[in-house]
């Protein structure tokens, strides 16, 4: 068992927000960028500490602008100006949105041109894993009239993101323990008979019951010595004898994700899924044994790509072996090859070797680790080297 009792505090201290600031405004010098505004919950929440549920309406943007001297500026609808005057932002910009109108545009663009033009270069969340979380009409005016070149600053924002903080890291590694402790006793919780629906609903019940506050994320699939796919499900499909019970799980706590599955064989294990299961153990450890300072993502991917393709693997459809992982379940950067990111400590990463062995059977492995300046540590407990039986 892990040691997820004691949780870290919530939220993070000014402090914490300023040295992510200072390192964000070194970055934007490099990306020579007058300031970085943001749209999306994860962005947000990374620079300011705001979270709310209010996310799931799309009725109105948030805007945060982050300049590249002196603290971020939220440019954000009346209703949310109570909560955000909890965190750390003091200059809180406000209209009584919904206005279809001019929903909070002139007063981000006023924001900006109230900035120095140092480089006339304004990032927004353009490129590789992002989005504009505003209408695009309204992007485009605002590009427009701007008077600053607006350019992709997602390079800059995912390097500000990429290096996680000590605190971030203790984020992680507790959700990280909760969910190694449930998958470890839902052993004890199925049995043969039931369903993938009602696998999923008792892992969910437990990791909520230990401490996660959400778990956006949880497909469990099975199917006669392996699966098919691992994104979709839970179905309605019995577990019978001689399945492999796939579940990954997303879960948060306090806004942080950890990212890793679990297999269970059902009665027994095949003496082919066995094999296989055993190849992609020895290619999880390759993988983060690779993991280290000074290598790269490419690196990674041969570590364990090497084992795969000697274990006989027919393909691969989920088209890399890991990745990045934080406030979101997946971040760049990708372990494929030609990704080229330069490991560095304080990187929180997945390692996720799978392979398809044959027609329609597939399994997959994957742990959560952190690079340290002494190598990767794993933050979830390790799979079992011999898969999981529940009778």
């Amino acid at each position: 068992m892990t040691t997820a009792t004691i949780p870290p505090k919530r939220g993070f201290s000014p402090a914490e927000f300023e040295q992510r600031v200072a390192r964000a405004q070194q970055i934007m010098h490099r990306h020579r960028l007058d300031a970085v505004f943001v749209t999306t919950p994860p962005n947000v929440r990374y620079f300011t500490g705001f979270d709310s549920q209010f996310w799931e309406s799309p009725t109105r943007p948030w805007f945060v602008v982050v300049p590249l001297e002196g603290r971020p500026i939220a440019v954000i609808p009346e209703i949310g100006a109570p909560e955000m005057a909890r965190t750390w932002v003091a200059d809180i910009r406000t209209w009584p949105a919904p206005v279809p109108a001019d929903d909070g545009l002139s007063l981000l663009r006023s924001a900006l041109q109230s900035l120095p033009a140092r480089f006339g270069r304004v990032g927004a969340e353009l490129g590789r894993e992002m989005t504009l979380r505003m209408p695009v009409i309204d992007f485009l005016a605002l590009r427009d009239g701007l008077g600053s070149e607006i350019v992709d600053g997602s390079p800059a924002i995912w390097e500000m993101r990429l290096i996680k903080t000590d605190a971030e890291i203790a984020h992680i590694a507790y959700i990280c323990g909760i969910a190694s402790d449930a998958y470890e006793a839902l052993t004890g919780q199925l049995s043969i008979g039931e369903n993938e629906r009602e696998a999923v609903r008792k892992l969910r019940i437990d990791i909520a019951r230990r401490g996660a506050d959400a778990t956006p994320f949880m497909p469990g699939i099975s199917g006669p010595g392996g699966v098919p796919q691992i994104v979709c499900g839970p179905h309605d499909r019995t577990l019978e004898e001689g399945d492999i019970l796939f579940i990954d799980t997303g879960s948060t706590y306090d806004g942080y994700f950890c990212d890793f599955d679990r297999n269970y064989a059902i009665g027994r294990i095949g003496d082919e899924a066995a094999r296989v299961h055993e190849a992609l153990w020895l290619a999880t450890e390759a993988g983060i044994a690779a993991a280290v300072p000074g290598a790269t993502t490419d690196d990674i991917w041969r570590a364990m790509n090497g084992i795969i393709e000697n274990a006989g693997a027919i393909g691969n459809n989920v088209g890399r072996l890991g990745h990045g992982l934080g406030l979101q379940l997946t971040e760049p950067p990708s372990h494929r090859p030609g990704d080229g990111t330069v490991i560095a400590e304080n990187m929180v990463l997945t390692i996720e070797p799978g392979m398809e062995y044959a027609p329609g059977k597939m399994i997959v492995h994957e742990e959560n680790i952190v690079v340290t300046a002494d190598g990767p540590r794993l933050l979830t407990t390790r799979a079992p080297r011999e898969m999981p039986v529940i009778r």
